[in-house]
């Protein structure tokens, strides 16, 4: 009887410590969760180099690729959507759109334009005030930054070594166990190449629209329809449509006809186009596990949970599909 008050408190002193900590990192836990992610995308990189060269010089190499093709592009990017983003509300709070909308949008007899611009522009403003509070503050990006670059190196040189130490505490069969760490691989790629790519290419076509009918601002729009391309159905719609009707209140109807063509013909079916081929090859994922994923993402983990977000529901659901399989049939 001694022993078990000692092994209570020894529970009770475990689970405020694990509290603790958790609350400690929680600021970081992009950073944190970024790194096994990349460490499953940059492995079969990792796996062909390491035939011909030692484990630590391949995770040296797979480091400096990150800086180069992610860490640094994506910096450098930010910082310019930053400037654009008040140059565009700048631009637009100023705009002959909002002055038209003013004057001529109307509901029977009430005139709706000023409540419609006053919307508009509190949103534009709200943008241009919060694009670089996304990142969070300097000192937290660039620690978050240095636990993904320190905690993909370990993951590389000991590929495993987390999982292995994680694996006991699962509660499933060896088998069950091996076939939710193959999941877990199949759904990262899944989100980071589905959602990333289709993100990247609406944008491109996008800011390729807004070039040819010299609209301002070309990277900014872009990137924000890389970032609304998740909302199903209505992503990137939501910037080539009001583009167009700017188009057209502008006089500009020859215009406003091909962005409404380009957007709804070739944009809108860019997603029906990319899912596809990346589901055949990895995993399928629901739109609103993404959509839901990537709203919750963003208000814990900044940008980065943009992935982040829709990963941790979908390892959620993973893991319900192999506690099924694993209990319910047991039981049965």
């Amino acid at each position: 009887m001694p022993r078990d008050p000692q092994r209570r408190f020894a529970l009770v002193l475990v689970a405020i410590l694990g509290v603790a900590l958790l609350i400690g990192v929680l600021p970081y836990a992009g950073g944190l969760l970024a790194a096994p992610v990349l460490a499953i995308l940059w492995d079969p990189l990792r796996q062909r180099l390491v035939r011909r060269l030692p484990v630590r010089v391949a995770a040296w190499i797979v480091l400096i690729l990150t800086l180069i093709l992610i860490v640094i592009p994506g910096i450098w990017l930010l910082s310019v959507l930053v400037v654009q983003a008040q140059n565009a509300v700048e631009a637009l709070a100023s705009s002959a759109l909002l002055a038209r909308l003013d004057e001529e949008i109307r509901l029977g007899g009430i005139q709706v334009g000023p409540s419609i611009a006053g919307a508009g522009q509190a949103m534009l403003t709200w943008i241009g005030t919060n694009a670089f509070s996304l990142l969070g503050t300097a000192t937290r990006f660039v620690l978050s930054l240095l636990f993904t670059l320190v905690g993909l190196y370990y993951l590389l040189v000991r590929p495993g070594a987390a999982w292995n130490a994680t694996e006991p505490y699962l509660p499933f069969s060896p088998e069950r166990t091996a076939a939710l760490r193959d999941r877990f691989e199949a759904v990262t790629w899944s989100t980071v190449v589905g959602t990333g790519l289709n993100a990247v290419v609406q944008g491109l076509l996008v800011g390729l629209a807004f070039r040819v009918l010299g609209l301002p601002n070309v990277a900014f729009w872009g990137a924000v329809t890389a970032v609304l391309s998740i909302l199903p159905l209505v992503g990137s719609g939501l910037v080539w449509g009001p583009a167009a009707l700017s188009l057209l209140l502008d006089g500009r109807a020859g215009a406003a006809a091909a962005m409404t063509i380009w957007g709804a013909v070739v944009i809108a079916n860019v997603d029906n186009l990319l899912r596809p081929i990346v589901y055949r090859r990895y995993a399928h994922m629901h739109p609103m596990v993404t959509l839901v994923g990537a709203v919750i993402g963003v208000r814990y983990f900044g940008l980065v949970g943009l992935v982040l977000g829709p990963l941790g529901i979908q390892y959620f659901l993973e893991l319900v599909v192999v506690y099924r399989a694993e209990y319910e049939v047991a039981g049965s």
